[in-house]
């Protein structure tokens, strides 16, 4: 097969051009009718409407409850911090870096738990550890520190910046 015998599977079918006279079969209204709501320029409903009647999402009973504080945190094992060197400073951006941790999940940081053995000294910065991972951690020789979250706050319209 050359690049120039290369096609398609199915043939590709033109757009059709509505609005564009009677010559091309889809003049005049352009296929919206003759009058009604969809007739009309920004016409239709809001996905979800049912005519008028309760619609669907608001007939059916709600259960539960959705913590707006709710800290969001990526779960690391201390299993996997043994690809790193003796005597490594392990950072979220270092987790990073070797794709151990996925920044987009790590909202409000990371949190380092118990599983498995840790058989490297290594100093662990992270948000939250678990009794178990300082336990490992400090049984290997190494030492872990907490870090603060940092957030970044919004200035408001009467906040001066100073230059």
């Amino acid at each position: 097969m050359k690049l120039h015998e290369l096609q398609p599977n199915q043939p590709v079918k033109k757009r059709k051009r509505k609005g564009r006279g009677p010559g091309s079969g889809n003049g005049k209204r352009a296929g919206r009718g003759q009058d009604g709501q969809n007739s009309r320029s920004g016409g239709g409903t809001r996905p979800g409407f049912e005519g008028g009647q309760m619609p669907l999402y608001r007939r059916l009973p709600k259960r539960g409850f959705r913590n707006i504080n709710k800290k969001q945190y990526e779960v690391i094992n201390v299993e996997s911090l043994n690809i790193f060197e003796d005597g490594t400073d392990v950072t979220p951006e270092l987790l990073f870096e070797n794709k151990i941790l996925n920044k987009h999940k790590a909202k409000d940081g990371v949190k380092i738990l118990g599983d498995g053995e840790l058989n490297v000294k290594l100093n662990v910065k992270a948000h939250k550890f678990t009794a178990s991972a300082k336990e490992k951690i400090e049984q290997a020789g190494g030492s872990f520190e907490e870090i603060e979250v940092k957030k970044w706050v919004k200035p408001s319209k009467n906040d001066k910046v100073s230059e």
